[in-house]
Formats: structure tokens, C-alpha cells, sequence
């Protein structure tokens, strides 16, 4: 067992950049997941200086000054943030609290519904199995209602927290825009000279979490926005917060927009039962899912390495059970890098290779 092992060591730690990199993989590893919650502030910056880097390699390559093109593409970011605390999120917050007040005139409404099931369909549901799901719905209501109660309660912290979020976050984003040579460069200075292996993972790295942040940002934005127009014209209530759920359910592939077909069929057979209306909800949100998934994420992502969706979704319940949004965000990035690093970790031949092959 011990030569097993031995063999296995020297096969594919034997060379000293590989144990660097492992080093700095399982520290970075360990630094999100145990300073995740605190450094939260700096990962958002992280993620926006991305997502805006793309546009300030533009104006620089117009011959435009870097710091000029920081400072347009900088206030550009805070109008867009004002645009939405200032419409969007008032817009939102309306709609969650007028859905919340007509969730009990649904639930009796779902009840009488529900009921008829036993008298229409009695070889495949029983009035016993019915009561149980109405008194689980009304249980899953309540307690969701308790959270969003014991939310107001506390909303003085959650406040404060968000303002600190609104005045770190922009400072941040600016600070990683200006000076993002400099910063690279003061890391580039910790790693040791020969880094040939993390220089090649770095930049494959670089470039895939690039294109992911700015593509999925894009997608959130579309998705969101075509679904807002279309629930908004067949007159569909709560059009604002369901597109905003079909816009952030891209985050999670293939989970996502099965999750949130659920509340928007509800509200749909809630507000016009099973007539013209609700199939011709169902048929374009159908198509706008189709539509995404189809033609959207192939232009976006063209770029990505090429995932299972096996491991796509094993990414996502991973990364997301350690690390809540944020690693279901970044679940395929992750995805990527632990391939990356797969391809590119150096590995000896088996002593008998050598061998084999003469």
C-alpha cells in the first residue's frame, strides 16, 4: 500500500511547480471558505471590475487614457446603480409586499381548486392526500411569512449592512478598475520565479472568468428584460418580479428555470385558471427558455470549455452547498479551473511505461 501510494506521489507531485500551485489552490480554497461572509464586499468589487474591465479595454484601445476611461466607465456604473435603487428596487419591493398580502385570498382560491381533484381524478389522488399538501402550503406560507416578519424587525442592521455595501462596493470597483496593474503586478511579486504552470492556468483562468461574468451578466440582463415585456403584454400580475426571477434562475442552469416555472405558472392559473391566457403564458415563456438556451448561451459562451451537465450540476450543488450564491455563480468557473488544472497538471510516466513501449 505504501509503494502504491509512494508511486502515486512521485508520479504527480514530483515536480515543484505542481506542488505550488496545489499549495496556492488549496489556501485560496480555504481563505473564501472561511473568510467568505466578511470579505463578501470585496468579492462583489471583484466580480463588477470584471464585468466593466471589458468596457475600459475598449476606450483604452480607442486611444483614450486609462484613467479618463476608468473614470467614464466608473460613473456610468454609478448611474446605473442609482437608476436601480432608485425605480427597480422600489418597483420589486412594492410587488413582494402585494403578493404577499394576496397569498392568503390564493391559498383559499388553490384550496377550492385543489379540492376537485378528488371528485375528478379518483384512481390517482384521495382527499387525505389533498388536505395534506393544503396543510403543507399553509405551513411553507407561514413561515415564510415569520421570515420576511422577523426581516422587517431586524431592518435597522440589514440597512446598515446595506449601505456599507453601497458605499465599499463602488469604492472597491473603482480602486480594482484604477489600478488593476499594479495590483497584479504586488501579487505577481509573492509567487516564486519559476511559476510556468500557474502563469498557464492563470491566463486560461483569467480569460474564462472573464468571458463567464460579462456573458452571464448579459444573459441575466436579456432574459430579464424580454420576459419583463412579455409578461408585462399578456398583462400577467407581478411581471417585475417574476421576470426578475427568470433573470437571476440563469445563474443556476438547467435548475434554475425549472424552479421558476413553478411561482409563474401559479400566478398565471391564480389570475386567469386554465383558459387562452395561461397557455399563451406558458408557450412563450417555453419559447423564451428556448430561446436562451438554444441561441442566447451558445453566442455568449462560445469561448467556454465545454462541460458535462453532469458536472455542471454536481459543480452547482457543490460549490453552492459551501459557498450559498456566490458558489453558485462562480460553480462554473470552478468547474473550468479544476479541468484546467486537470490538463495541465505535470505527471511523470509509470516506471513500466518506458518499458512497455520499447
Amino acid at each position: 500500500m505504501l509503494k502504491v501510494l509512494r508511486g502515486w506521489v512521485h508520479r504527480y507531485f514530483s515536480d515543484e511547480q505542481a506542488v505550488v500551485l496545489a499549495v496556492l489552490l488549496f489556501l485560496a480554497f480555504a481563505g473564501v471558505l472561511t473568510l467568505g461572509n466578511m470579505l463578501a464586499p470585496v468579492i462583489a468589487g471583484l466580480v463588477l471590475a470584471f464585468l466593466m474591465q471589458g468596457l475600459v479595454g475598449a476606450l483604452e484601445r480607442l486611444r483614450m487614457p486609462h484613467l479618463l476611461a476608468v473614470w467614464l466607465v466608473f460613473l456610468m456604473f454609478v448611474g446605473v446603480l442609482g437608476v436601480c435603487l432608485l425605480f427597480i428596487v422600489p418597483l420589486l419591493w412594492q410587488q413582494v409586499l402585494t403578493l404577499f398580502n394576496e397569498l392568503p385570498r390564493m391559498l383559499v382560491e388553490w384550496q377550492a381548486l385543489l379540492l376537485l381533484l378528488p371528485e375528478r381524478y379518483p384512481q390517482l389522488v384521495n382527499e387525505e392526500q389533498v388536505l395534506r399538501g393544503i396543510d403543507f402550503m399553509r405551513g411553507e406560507i407561514a413561515r415564510y411569512g415569520q421570515l420576511v416578519l422577523t426581516s422587517s424587525l431586524s431592518s435597522l442592521p440589514l440597512l446598515i449592512g446595506l449601505m456599507i455595501y453601497l458605499v465599499l462596493v463602488p469604492i472597491l470597483v473603482f480602486f480594482f478598475l484604477k489600478d488593476r496593474q499594479q495590483i497584479a503586478d504586488w501579487i505577481r511579486g509573492y509567487l516564486p520565479q519559476e511559476r510556468g504552470l500557474i502563469t498557464q492556468v492563470s491566463q486560461e483562468m483569467n480569460l474564462q472568468i472573464a468571458n463567464y461574468i460579462r456573458g452571464k451578466a448579459i444573459e441575466i440582463l436579456i432574459c430579464a428584460v424580454v420576459s419583463y415585456v412579455v409578461f408585462a403584454a399578456l398583462g400577467l400580475n407581478y411581471s417585475a418580479l417574476l421576470a426578475m426571477l427568470v433573470g437571476v434562475s440563469v445563474v443556476v442552469p438547467y435548475i434554475g428555470a425549472t424552479v421558476v416555472t413553478i411561482p409563474i405558472a401559479l400566478i398565471g392559473l391564480f389570475q386567469w385558471g386554465l383558459g387562452d391566457e395561461f397557455i399563451y403564458l406558458m408557450v412563450a415563456y417555453a419559447i423564451i427558455q428556448a430561446l436562451d438556451g438554444n441561441v442566447l448561451v451558445p453566442l455568449l459562451f462560445s469561448e467556454a470549455v465545454n462541460l458535462h451537465p453532469v458536472a455542471i450540476i454536481c459543480a452547482v450543488l457543490l460549490f453552492g452547498g459551501l459557498w450559498g450564491f456566490w458558489g453558485v455563480f462562480f460553480a462554473i468557473p470552478l468547474a473550468t479551473l479544476f479541468k484546467a488544472v486537470l490538463y495541465a497538471w505535470p505527471r511523470r510516466p509509470l516506471s513500466g511505461s518506458a518499458e512497455t513501449a520499447e
